[in-house]
């Protein structure tokens, strides 16, 4: 058997211009996915996924003609909590030039699923990594990325962008811009993050945005102006030490950027009234800045704060359901056992 973790990831600007070239700088943060992978004689494949949903379950498909698991729960959760997983198996399948390979599977999770956190991305992360070690093909790091870069655009019907799945790979802040994916340098930032209990329809979403980019002039401008955000917060990341907590002075800018991101995904139309009011409240206890992580809709804000202050009002808003501290998760994808 085979044990491999991957990280989440917050955004800590440039989520939705992504997906139209522009930069985006995703964050890893210590929340992982955990995937078990045992080698079977036949090539069916079983899912055991006891943090998909509120009680978990068991999947198992493969075999002639079944081409889609059958299971006696939602047809929404089948393809939430199980196509990451049938396609993370696919990738490792190819990588490993074994078609017919099957797999008991395990998903572990302390990543919201759904949430902007890179739930998803973490699970086909840590599932390729463990699914080709156990066939005997490990790859590297970037290589794992690539993979699952494929297996969410698939998924996800061409929306995907390759920040999450590089984030979650690698480790770290890293900055996306089309192919060009890379790790930058970035201090040790005090992220606090809010769930409102919830998920977006990520698609959705992404297809309310196009629908406006392609309608409206400035709805174009305004993904862009995200793209020229996302260029100044790199900028004063460069001047912190990547070795140490950054100054005030650097939290601030930072802070005052991502008010303005939000801002502008909210005119995009993906925040939500509940996302708002955890923005709100974050900000009112003194985080230097918070806003939307992820497709919106639903789901989690980050905010930056050194304090309690910030964690302490998140719990206390109405609308959230769970506010914790999530550090900066310097390793991406790893093994965790062989």
């Amino acid at each position: 058997m085979t044990v491999s973790s991957a990280p989440g990831k917050v955004y800590l600007f440039g989520e939705h211009a992504v997906v139209y070239g522009e930069p985006a700088v995703p964050c890893a943060v210590e929340r992982r996915a955990t995937v078990s992978v045992d080698a079977r004689e036949d090539d069916r494949v079983r899912v055991t996924a006891p943090d998909l949903s509120l009680d978990g379950f068991t999947v198992e498909y493969g075999g002639e003609g079944d081409d889609r698991p059958d299971v006696n729960v939602a047809q929404g959760l089948v393809e939430a909590g199980i196509a990451y997983v049938a396609a993370a198996v696919e990738q490792a399948r190819d990588a490993a030039d074994a078609p017919s390979a099957g797999f008991d599977v395990t998903v572990e999770s302390d990543i919201p699923l759904g949430a902007g956190l890179g739930s998803s991305a973490a699970v086909v992360v840590a599932g390729i990594d463990a699914a080709t070690r156990e066939l005997g093909t490990p790859l590297d790091p970037e290589a794992v990325a690539e993979r699952a870069y494929r297996a969410e655009y698939d998924v996800q019907d061409g929306h995907a962008s390759r920040a999450d799945t590089f984030c979650c790979a690698v480790g770290g802040a890293v900055r996306v811009e089309g192919d060009d994916c890379r790790r930058i340098d970035a201090p040790n930032l005090p992220f606090v993050v809010g769930f409102d209990g919830g998920a977006g329809d990520t698609g959705e979403l992404v297809a309310g945005v196009r629908s406006l980019r392609e309608e409206y002039g400035f709805a174009a401008d305004t993904v862009g102006s995200i793209g020229d955000l996302v260029r100044r917060g790199e900028a004063v990341l460069a001047e912190a030490d990547p070795t140490d907590d950054p100054p005030e002075s650097v939290l601030a800018e930072l802070g005052r950027l991502m008010n303005f991101d939000h801002g502008l995904l909210e005119a995009l139309g993906v925040s939500s009234r509940s996302l708002d009011n955890m923005v709100w409240s974050a900000r009112e206890a003194g985080a230097h800045g918070a806003k939307l992580t992820g497709a919106g809709g639903g789901g989690c804000v980050v905010a930056l704060d050194r304090t309690e202050e910030t964690e302490t009002a998140l719990r206390f808003t109405p609308e959230c359901e769970d506010a914790f501290r999530a550090e900066l998760a310097r390793g991406g994808v790893r093994v965790e056992e062989e």
